[in-house]
Formats: structure tokens, sequence, C-alpha cells
């Protein structure tokens, strides 16, 4: 695996061949991996996958034309081909009045150590072990385990340079471990299927492969049995894991992209409130160790911790440079992605809420697409569980939810304290006043 300065040394001479060859303006991006995966099935080996990955990718420009190129081989004459087939591309596209890199005003120059890069010093063995005791664990839970579709631990380090020729060359290395556990519970004919996964840069904070493993197999065996549900309204409460794809939906509908196309269900909404007015959501790029921090996004522009709604309110859309172009807006830092998302969270537990709710639906799992980005329908299959009474009854499955995430959004009434999901959203569950909910 290349170093952080043989890559940025690669980048800068990229940069340079890309002048020499008549481009305005240039950036390049490279990263270089290398990992380790073992998944045992059944307390058998199935796989041991050892990778090293690289790629780099170049955008030159003619004026306001653009030419890209891609490629995963970085000898020096496969990168000044590269190089040149972006260049004749930009020669024959069209112009285009947002295309350019970032401000150079706004380019991240000094940026905080965010701790990102512990490695694991880990053999297949290890890797084996660990993976074994979490199978193990899941298959020892229940006599109703009656089958497995494995345990994996996975374990990759490497590093992301990006840099353009305004003179910014920055990058950082990372590192990303999991261990996940998949199994099967049988009572009778009914067969369900669950699992339990964590996912950290520092191994170190893993979950136990005992825990993983005997979540897996408690989530699989709630789900036995399930029954189905005549049509009706009813509050819903989503668990915290499957509340993070509503929170989804809404960056995906604020950003620059979807506004521009006019593709969103929340478009020309900024300053419009859409949730309680005790809601906050946030992005903060430079959690220490976080899953999705970064000193800088995808343009090399500085991230920065900023509120997306506050008090209900749409604070921001979320750009990169030719999204805000097309907007005449700047910037946010968001080319990439959002990073390290967050809502409100209160007080109260799953257990409180399913309380306060008194009856509804728990939704432990949803399937399908079917979620409208233009108008915000929402209708999903789920799987879950029906509450009465404040305490969970039976599971239910087969089952379609539906509504607008707008009135899903405005109907929310709380938001658990049970965060502790893996991942770089930190929510807790929804409970939404109501939904409605078809067998």
């Amino acid at each position: 695996m290349s170093s952080i300065e043989q890559l940025e040394s690669m980048v800068a001479d990229l940069l340079a061949e890309a002048k020499k060859l008549g481009a305005s303006a240039a950036d390049a991006a490279v990263s270089s991996s290398a990992g380790l995966s073992v998944t045992v099935r059944l307390g058998e080996v199935e796989t041991i996958e050892h990778t090293r990955d690289q790629g780099l990718s170049i955008s030159v420009y003619f004026g306001k034309r653009k030419g890209s190129a891609n490629t995963t081989d970085l000898k020096p004459a496969a990168l000044r081909e590269a190089v040149s087939k972006a260049c004749t591309i930009a020669r024959y596209t069209s112009e285009d009045a947002c295309a350019g890199l970032a401000d150079p005003e706004l380019l991240a120059r000094d940026y905080p150590e965010l701790d990102l890069h512990h490695p694991w010093d880990i053999d297949t063995d290890q890797a084996h072990d660990l993976a074994l005791e979490a199978e193990q664990a899941a298959r020892d839970y229940d006599e109703r385990i009656s089958n497995s579709e494995g345990a994996t631990l996975n374990t990759q380090s490497g590093s992301f340079i990006y840099g353009n020729s305004n003179g910014f060359v920055g990058g950082y290395p990372t590192s990303c471990h999991t261990l996940s556990c998949v199994v099967l519970a049988q009572d009778g004919d009914c067969m369900q299927r669950d699992y339990r996964y964590d996912s950290r840069r520092d191994w170190r904070e893993l979950l136990s492969p005992e825990a993983i493993g005997r979540k897996a197999a408690a989530n699989a065996v709630a789900k036995l049995n399930g029954r189905k549900l005549g049509t009706r309204q009813a509050p819903v409460i989503f668990r915290a894991d499957i509340a993070s794809h509503l929170l989804r939906s809404l960056t995906g509908a604020l950003r620059g992209h979807a506004q521009y196309r006019q593709s969103s269900f929340l478009l020309d909404s900024l300053g419009q409130q859409i949730f309680p007015d005790w809601v906050k959501v946030t992005e903060d790029p430079h959690i220490p160790r976080g899953l999705s921090s970064a000193p800088f996004d995808n343009e090399g522009v500085a991230t920065n911790p900023k509120a997306i709604i506050d008090q209900g309110v749409i604070q921001t859309y979320l750009l990169d440079s030719y999204s805000a172009c097309k907007l005449g807006l700047q910037t946010t830092g968001n080319a990439g992605g959002v990073r390290n998302l967050a809502i409100t969270t209160g007080d109260l537990s799953l257990e409180q809420m399913l309380r306060e709710m008194g009856s509804g639906l728990l939704v432990t799992e949803l399937m399908g697409q079917g979620v409208n980005a233009v108008t915000g329908d929402y209708s999903r299959g789920a799987a879950g569980f029906w509450v009465e009474n404040g305490e969970i009854q039976y599971p239910v499955e087969e089952i379609t939810i539906a509504g607008n995430l707008k009135d899903m959004y405005r109907q929310l009434l709380a938001v658990g304290n049970d965060t502790d999901i893996p991942g770089s959203v930190h929510t807790g569950s929804w409970w939404v006043e109501q939904m409605t909910v078809a067998g």
C-alpha cells in the first residue's frame, strides 16, 4: 500500500502533467487500501480474502469545458495516459458555466486531526476465531437457531489524497473494522433471518463477538410466527436502525443536485418549518474516530459542523460547488455527502416510548424502495411487532406502511435515547403519530 507521501507526490505530478497539456485547471483524487476479510459458516471457514485496492480519478478544465478519467493502474505511464484522455474529452465537451474548481478561499488550509487511523495487526487465525465466536454465540442462544449465513470479520486500512491546481494537496489515513453475524431461526414451517453488526474506526471499540452473535439470534427468534394485520390507521415507532433511513431521505431531498434539478419533495424549502419546533438535525464532520468524519470534502473545501434543521426549520441545503453555482449559492462543504448526521434525542427509552404509545406498530424491518423523492410519498413493505397496552404482543409480517414524508416529519412525537446503533447516523427510535398500516 502506498504511503501518504507517495500519493501526494502522485497527485502533484498529475496536476503538473495536466497543466503541461494545456489545462487551465485540474483536480485529482487517489486512494489506496489493504484489508482482510474472513467468513465462518456453521463452524467452518467459508472464505478468506486479502484485498488490495487502489484508484485514481482526474478532472481537467479547459475554460468551462470539463473532462474526466479514472484508472486503477498507478504506474507512471498509465497516469499520464489518464491525464491525456481527460484532456481529450475536455476539448470536445460543451461549455458549462458552472464547471470548475471550488473557491480557493474555502479550501481547507488548516484542519483538525480526527484520529481516523487505527490499523489492526490481526492475522487470519485471529480473525477466524473472532468470527467463529460470534457465530457460536448465536447458535448457542436458542435451539430454534437452525442455520447460519455466516459471521464475518473485515478489517481495512487505507489512505486518501485530494489535490487541485489552486495549490491544495491534502490527505489522511483511515481504517474501518466490522464484525457481523447473520443467522436463521426456525419454528415448524416458519423461518426468519436477522443479523447484527458493528463497525468502528478503532477495532478496540467493537462490540464483543458474543454480544453481536446473541443479538443476531435474539432478533431472528423474536420474528418467528408473525401475523398479518388488517388495514388501519395507527401510530408507528421506527426502531433506531430503521429510523436512520428517514434522516437519509431528508438529506437526499436537501442535496443541491435534487434542488436544481427540481426533483425534491422539499423543493425551495429553505426557511420552512417541516418538523416540530423541538427538532434539531446536525452534521458534525469533526467527530474523532467518526465513520464519516473528514477534515475536507471531495473538493478540498473545509468541512464544519452545522445545523441542517433548527427548531424544526430548514437552515441550509447540502451543496457542492457545482450545485451551489446552479442555485446561486455558496458550497456548504458537502461534496461527497453528509458526514455524521444526528437528530435531537429525548429522555425516553424504546420501552418507555412503547408504553407511552399504548397501541400501535413497532417497525424493525423495511423492504422495497417505495419512497418517491419528488413527492415524498412513502410506501414500504415492513415487518415488526404489534403493541397493545404498551407491551409487545406478537410479531407481524407481510404488511405495508404508507404516508408522506412531509406528514411523517411533521407528526414526529418523540425520538428515543436508544442511539447505540452502528454507523454514521446518530438517532434513536422515531415515534410518528399516525400512518396507514395495510395487510
